[in-house]
This record gives structure tokens, sequence and C-alpha cells, in this order.
């Protein structure tokens, strides 16, 4: 009996992704190659093996999920909504506590927006799992950046072919006042907007499946948030994480394995795209 093997694909879009050359097109508003906003190293050579596994192994599959950043320009995690206490723009990298705030090192350029920005710093501070970090504008809706990497598109474009079915497409991070690191729901939910609340259809559709096999980017941040979340709703035990179809942020490489420990004694598996390649063919009867 063919068994229940879902992928979900965290976050596999261009600005992620430490793209050569010849996949990064020119941009005709300002004649000049785009580039990734916030590249991971190793991103591109991922998804190229994840590519390669769902083309090879896509017949085993029984459904996909892709999530997607998906932010504007404005976002209290970019350097558009803050300045330094002298003016200045604030970097990207930059981390803000709620104390930088009450000593205003840092401040919304908007200032009605201050009660807001301290109250969410406060919130995310209890919960204890990140603190704000600025990050260069990256995955605006609309942009090239958004776009999944052209490989693993084109490869479960296939899978939908052969199918007959959809991926399905997990929008993230669109509400300005909040981090959205993990599909299955923002760092602070924002009660006003149920797209920031538990994502209960996704947590529904991984819950049926059998294996739920995740990869994508980045390792340290939105693949850690996510799979975080989905092991407090469905057993670890069904959770595999391709460790070579996703990389860490540069700089927070102990993030990413002090993730992997954590998940595997969970019951977590991990395991190289390889491996996953043989049973999804096993799975297809091939």
């Amino acid at each position: 009996m063919k068994r229940k093997l879902h992928l979900l694909v965290i976050d596999p879009q261009n600005d992620f992704c430490d793209l050569p050359d010849s996949y990064r097109p020119e941009n005709p508003a300002t004649r000049t190659p785009h580039a990734p906003a916030l590249p991971v190293r190793g991103a591109h050579q991922d998804m190229l093996r994840l590519a390669g596994l769902i083309n090879r192994g896509r017949h085993g599959l029984s459904e996909i999920s892709v999530t997607l950043d998906s932010h504007h320009r404005y976002d209290i995690a970019h350097p558009t909504f803050w300045y330094a206490a002298d003016g200045a723009a604030v970097a990207p990298f930059t981390e803000i506590s709620s104390a930088d705030v009450r000593a205003a090192r840092f401040l919304p350029r908007d200032r009605e927006a201050l009660p807001r920005a301290l109250s969410y710093l406060e919130q995310l501070e209890a919960h204890g799992r990140y603190r704000l970090m600025v990050w260069p504008v990256h995955c605006e809706i609309g942009s090239w950046g958004h776009n999944v990497h052209e490989d693993v598109r084109a490869a479960y474009n296939r899978w939908e072919d052969a199918a007959l079915g959809v991926v399905t497409k997990i929008a993230k991070g669109s509400n300005p006042w909040t981090e959205h690191y993990s599909a299955v729901m923002a760092e602070v939910p924002d009660d006003a907007d149920p797209d920031t609340q538990l994502n209960r259809g996704l947590i529904a559709s991984l819950a049926q499946a059998d294996r739920v096999y995740i990869a994508g980017e980045a390792s340290s941040h939105c693949v850690k948030a996510t799979t975080e979340h989905v092991t407090d709703h469905i057993d670890p035990a069904r959770l595999v994480l391709i460790t070579d179809c996703m990389s860490p942020v540069a700089g927070f490489e102990q993030q990413q394995h002090g993730f992997l420990q954590a998940m595997q004694a969970r019951g977590a598996q991990l395991a190289q795209s390889g491996d996953v390649l043989q049973e999804l063919l096993t799975n297809a009867g091939r």
C-alpha cells in the first residue's frame, strides 16, 4: 500500500539563495542584475539537490507544500521601520531590544508607532524564542526575490503534471507588525489578523501524512521555527529533516546545530537527500 509522504519546503525563494550570475536576470528598472537580498551560503546547491530529489522521486510523493516569506517594504523587522538615536539609518543585522527602545537608542520612524512597537518587543522577549533582528528588505511581495528558485519550481511543476495535483503555497509575513519565521504561526500573533495565528489547515494536512520531509531556508531561522511549531502539534517521529537541503544564515551556525540536536532528541529523523530518494522510489514501487 502506498504511503502518504508529504514534502514541506520552507521559503525556497531567490532572496535567500546565493545564486550564480546565470540565475540573476537583468532588472529592467536599474539595468543591473537582480541580487538576492539575504543570500544564505550554500542555499543554491541545497535547492539544486532538492530539485533533483523531487524530479527523481516525484512519483513517491503524495503532497508538496511550499511556504513563501511574503513581506512589505515597511516592516518592523526591516530598516525602513527604524532609525538610530542620532537620526542615522539602522543597518541590517542590528538587534533591537525593548530596553534599546525605552532608552531611545532606536526608535520607530513613525513616532505614533512607538507604543505598539514597544509592546511587541516586550511580548517577543517574554516568549524567549527570538529578539528582534533587523534584516535587509527581503521577499517583498511581487518582487523577483519573492519568487521560488527556478529549479525547485520547475521540479514541483513536473510533480503537479504527473500527480494532477496542486502544490500548496503558504504565504507568511505580510503583517508588518510581527515577525513570522514559522509557517505555523507568527512569533507574536496579532489578535486582529487570522493569518498570524495558528495555521490549522497546514497542521491538519501534515497530520494526515505517514511521513513529512522538511527542507528549505534557512535552517537557523524559518526552517527551525516552523519545525519547532509543527512538533508541538504532530508526532515528531513522523518528521524527517533533509539536512543537505538546508543551510543556516552566516553567523547562526550554532543555532542550526542546536535545532537539529533538539529535534533529533524529540524523535525527528535527520537524513540526506539520497536516503530520502530511496524511500520515495520504494513508495513509488520502483
